[in-house]
């Protein structure tokens, strides 16, 4: 099975193409092959950024922040209930009887 290369684009390439689509009247399938993108990468950009007017700057649209937020806190809750299973076996290992 051969894996895929994600070819990495800028932000401002990212940006341009999202320009491109709202003020061209172009359609999102044509301005992919123009840009030589593959099928859909336009519209998952569309959903996942939004373009800051006041600083011209590509962010995270809301949805995009909160799905973020929430693989980080996942990842953060599964450290600590690790943490916890470590701290119940240790205190499992002390409070044993030591007589042996």
């Amino acid at each position: 099975m051969s894996k895929k290369h994600q070819r990495p684009y800028s932000d401002e390439f990212k940006k341009e193409a999202l320009h491109m689509l709202a003020t061209s009247g172009k359609t999102k399938g044509q301005i992919e092959r123009e840009l030589g993108l593959s099928h859909g990468l336009l519209r998952k950009w569309e959903k996942r950024f939004q373009v800051n007017e006041e600083s011209d700057k590509l962010e995270l649209n809301e949805v995009a922040q909160l799905q973020a937020e929430v693989r980080r806190l996942k990842r953060e809750n599964t450290r600590l209930k690790d943490d916890f299973e470590i701290l119940k076996k240790t205190i499992q290992i002390f409070s044993t009887d030591q007589r042996r």
